[in-house]
């Protein structure tokens, strides 16, 4: 009977005995390519569809939009095929996407109404440049960029003022993140941080408003829980604490956010925060070759902090691992090209993965040679460009007057009579749809002719625009377009959601990090090196490389059929931790010959 809320796929047992499992604390230990989604989506639509669990009394957190997209797709099928009619949807989203839900609402309590901005990285930039600025305190002194990553920091681990040591950064670090809180109170602002440690704050001083949302929901799921920082574990355990039903699904093995300040131990420590909880292996892969699974194991067996899991698979045992030693970046760069090209005749698509964006140059660079065309991630963002973020202002001060940072942009980039005609009329047109508003804001500023003038590409950038106006035509008001394009992800994709099969086709080149959660017929790893992979900024701490190998983990697990380990110069030290039994060495000496380290140090 429980096959029809599955989607028709066969679940295995363990699989199965997490989807109907009854209630209480629930964790899934679900290594790679194990199938964690189908099961977290099948265990969503069996409370619904089985248990007769409301919707809306469900509450699913993801880390990135897509994720939360293909959930509610997958639900949706699954309860369709089974003839179930809902006339509500359970809360499928992002934790910042839950946060900014709750803070439309509550916003009053922090001195902020429903028309909120949410200020970007390059917002907050801007509004610490103009703080730093009004004090006299030049950029040089005290990098912008420094100073961002140290308020995220305070607010994602949730930092008291005690707990910064007595020192003279310190006490300047306190006293601007002071500033910056109040330039975004006086701009009727949130930055992306603010979403969740602004929520958690609400809970703590309200306990009324914390019972509030207690009660709204019965289940709690969560995904990719092993990448979940202080504030997002406290905020959940904070909502679960009434009824205790909270299902999580993650693998401590591919945790690989510390830089972004998550904390794994989150994970770990599951079962010393619930006693009760019932945990679940998942640890049948079916994505990848024996080999690779072997291979991939016996790496990662070399950390100390995880949950000892047997990674194992009934696919065939596929080739061995092949380690290729280069004389440089560009010999590598070409031996990748070129061997992926024959994969591409064959029909396989391929990731290329590095570990640092710079990567990519020598790659890049040989693939133009061979006019072979590609698919670069992580580089500028769709919501990153000029002309789209020229729109965005427009219609961010159009929602939210007190904007300063999008008024700023908009006085920069236009001339001081088309200025002060837009900034007249702009607020007045907020009640309008979003894409009147684009159409008023292209007239009014003939943005059109400025992006031929200035730009030889403006065709493409003109082609931007349309991608803009077509999402925006979902939208019937503008307050919950700006909040999803606020809220999207470079994991996300193009607007028009054209990832999938064609999105990955061909050639794709990435970090490992952006690679997480895909796969590919081909993997190529460049450079792991030692110094790359583990990065030499990594050397100094035991959990650092620890996170390090995670990393090479990650990237070794997207492949299905053939994995390709390159190196130049010094070869990684995971290189040596890999079983012999599973590679085939193409090189002048082996990579853990002693003569290497000594010719390097």
């Amino acid at each position: 009977m429980y096959s029809q809320y599955t989607m028709n796929d066969e679940l295995n047992l363990k699989q199965k005995e997490a989807v109907e499992y009854g209630n209480g604390p629930l964790l899934i230990v679900a290594g790679a390519g194990s199938g964690k989604t189908k099961t977290l989506t099948s265990r969503l639509a069996y409370l619904i569809g089985q248990k007769n669990i409301k919707p809306e009394r469900i509450l699913a957190i993801t880390f990135t939009n897509k994720a939360a997209d293909e959930m509610k797709e997958r639900v949706k099928k699954a309860l369709f095929s089974s003839k179930i009619k809902i006339s509500s949807e359970p809360f499928v989203g992002t934790f910042h996407s839950f946060g900014a839900s709750i803070l439309r609402k509550e916003g009053k309590f922090f001195g902020r109404n429903s028309a909120f901005s949410i200020f970007d990285r390059d917002d907050s930039l801007s509004a610490i440049k103009k703080i730093l600025k009004n004090f006299n305190i030049p950029t040089s002194d005290f990098s912008p960029a420094t100073a961002l990553k140290e308020f995220s920091k305070i607010k994602s681990e949730l930092t008291d003022e005690e707990d910064f040591q007595e020192s003279e950064k310190s006490k300047k670090i306190i006293f601007l993140f002071k500033e910056y809180e109040k330039f975004l109170e006086r701009n009727n602002a949130f930055d992306f941080d603010d979403l969740l440690e602004k929520v958690f704050w609400l809970f703590v001083k309200d306990g009324e408003i914390l019972k509030k949302y207690q009660s709204k929901y019965d289940y709690v799921l969560v995904d990719e829980y092993q990448d979940t920082n202080t504030v997002q574990y406290r905020l959940i355990k904070m909502i679960s604490e009434a009824h205790k039903n909270i299902n999580v699904v993650g693998d401590d093995q591919q945790a690989i956010y510390g830089f972004r300040f998550s904390d794994f131990r989150n994970f770990l420590n599951f079962e010393k925060d619930w006693p009760e909880a019932k945990i679940i292996f998942l640890e049948q892969n079916y994505r990848s070759t024996k080999n690779i699974i072997n291979s991939s194991s016996g790496l990662i067996a070399n950390n100390a902090f995880q949950k000892p899991k047997k990674l194992w698979t009934q696919n065939q045992e596929g080739s061995l691992i092949k380690v290729v030693e280069h004389e440089d970046e560009f010999e590598e760069a070409d031996f990748v090209i070129q061997t992926s090209s024959g994969y591409l005749k064959q029909g396989k698509n391929v990731g290329i993965l590095f570990r640092t964006n710079a990567q990519s140059r020598a790659l890049e660079q040989m693939l133009l040679e061979y006019g072979i065309e590609y698919n670069l991630f992580g580089a500028l963002t769709f919501y990153e460009r000029k002309e789209i973020k020229d729109l965005v202002a427009a219609l961010k001060y159009c929602s939210n007057p007190s904007d300063e940072i999008s008024l700023s942009r908009l006085e920069k980039n236009f001339y001081k009579k088309t200025y002060l005609k837009i900034k007249e009329e702009l607020p007045s047109k907020s009640s309008l749809k979003p894409v009147q508003i684009v159409d008023y804001f292209m007239k009014a500023t003939d943005y059109s002719a400025l992006l031929e003038k200035t730009y030889p590409n403006f065709s493409e950038r003109l082609e931007n625009i349309q991608e803009l106006v077509y999402f925006a035509q979902q939208f019937s008001n503008l307050a919950d377009f700006l909040e999803k394009i606020s809220l999207a992800s470079p994991l996300d994709g193009n607007v028009r959601k054209k990832r999938d099969k064609k999105y990955l086709s061909g050639i794709n080149l990435m970090t490992i990090h952006l690679a997480k959660g895909l796969e590919f017929d081909v993997v190529f790893v460049v450079g792991v090196n030692e110094g790359l992979l583990p990065h030499q900024r990594s050397f100094f701490s035991s959990q650092d490389i620890e996170e390090e190998r995670r990393l090479m983990y990650v990237a070794m697990t997207r492949a299905k059929e053939e994995l390709y380990l390159n190196f130049y110069k010094l070869p990684s030290r995971f290189l040596s931790e890999l079983p012999s039994n599973n590679l085939e060495f193409e090189g002048k000496r082996s990579f853990d010959d002693e003569e290497r380290y000594i010719e390097y140090d």
